[in-house]
């Protein structure tokens, strides 16, 4: 088969679209014809040389995909050769053919076609996990979303909707705000030109967010706080703002509040398969209903995963950039 390789870390010419053996399904495992992957901000941090695959993954990035049931490895049942299905990898997405543990597979859910479902897996763990699996986030409560024209983004905004909550966003700009109010956002804070802690507590008389989902780490880490409401969760899932900075404790105490960081690649394979049971269970039939869909910017060639890259890397899109085998 073919892949997308990194023979050396460096910019988007650093992958290389090259042969590679195929890979064989293990014990639970199922080999899946991929028909499209998805670009996430960790595939370009391994590009980078800064994100290695956890120990046993595939060496290629590619962290969710749809495609085709291939073939079957020992031991799988409720699966067949030829079902459509969509994917929460460890790595290996960028290739023709991945190898995938059965407890991170799900269906293609009804009402999306098989290339768009490489848009969910992914985002929709992530944001579950994090928003209603760790910070319990209730109908009527405040969501802020940093990034809200994201992958990640505009699935929280749908999600945080579709159960009840109102919906605060930052995004860099007019259009990217417009795009954001389009999918739910109540508040719009454009974080080039205002303060998100000012705005989200003037549209919130005060009280703040009760839970935020931030990828900025370290950069926001003390307004975030300041933006909390009383027993506010703040759910740090990405450091793109860098890694360490000063946590007020006498305010997190004042507040009653949480800060939570998780990720979701290095995690273990039963914690995988239990978020992915939960958002088929909670989040399948919301994008069945039409509730929810993937937003996806554009598509690209999967030998062309390098212009995929530049793209997420100049942050012009909104929602998901994918590739297409």
């Amino acid at each position: 088969m073919y892949a997308i390789t990194i023979p050396e870390p460096g910019g988007p010419e650093a992958l290389v679209w090259a042969e590679v053996p195929d890979p064989v399904p293990g014990e639970g495992e199922v080999l899946v014809e991929v028909a499209a992957a998805a670009v996430n901000r960790a595939d370009v941090l391994q590009r980078q040389g800064f994100y290695n695959p956890p120990p046993g993954a595939s060496p290629y990035p590619g962290l969710e995909c749809s495609g085709r049931i291939a073939a079957l490895g020992p031991g799988v049942s409720g699966w067949s050769v030829g079902d459509e299905v969509c994917a929460l990898l460890s790595g290996g997405g960028y290739a023709e053919k991945v190898a995938v543990p059965i407890g991170q597979l799900l269906p293609v859910p009804d009402g999306v076609d098989l290339a768009q479902a490489a848009a969910l897996p992914e985002v929709v763990c992530t944001v579950w996990s994090n928003v209603f699996m760790v910070s319990h986030l209730r109908p009527g409560e405040t969501l802020l979303v940093h990034g809200g024209a994201s992958g990640i983004g505009t699935m929280a905004i749908q999600l945080g909707k579709a159960i009840g909550a109102r919906v605060a966003v930052t995004a860099g700009g007019p259009d990217k705000l417009a795009r954001c109010a389009e999918l739910g956002a109540d508040i719009l804070v454009d974080y080039r030109e205002q303060d998100f802690v000012d705005e989200v507590l003037k549209a919130t008389d005060g009280v703040g967010a009760d839970v935020i989902l931030d990828i900025m780490g370290a950069k926001y880490l003390e307004r975030n706080v300041r933006a909390l409401a009383v027993n506010g969760r703040l759910a740090v899932i990405g450091l793109q703002g860098g890694a360490k900075g000063e946590l007020n404790l006498g305010a997190l105490l004042t507040k009653r509040a949480a800060v939570t960081a998780t990720s979701l690649r290095g995690r273990l394979a039963a914690e995988k398969a239990a978020i992915v049971a939960a958002v088929r269970e909670h989040v399948w039939p919301l994008i069945a209903g039409g509730r929810v869909r993937p937003v996806v910017d554009r598509t690209l060639p999967l030998s062309d995963a390098a212009e995929g890259h530049r793209v997420l890397e100049a942050s012009t899109h909104v929602g998901k950039v994918l590739l297409t085998a």
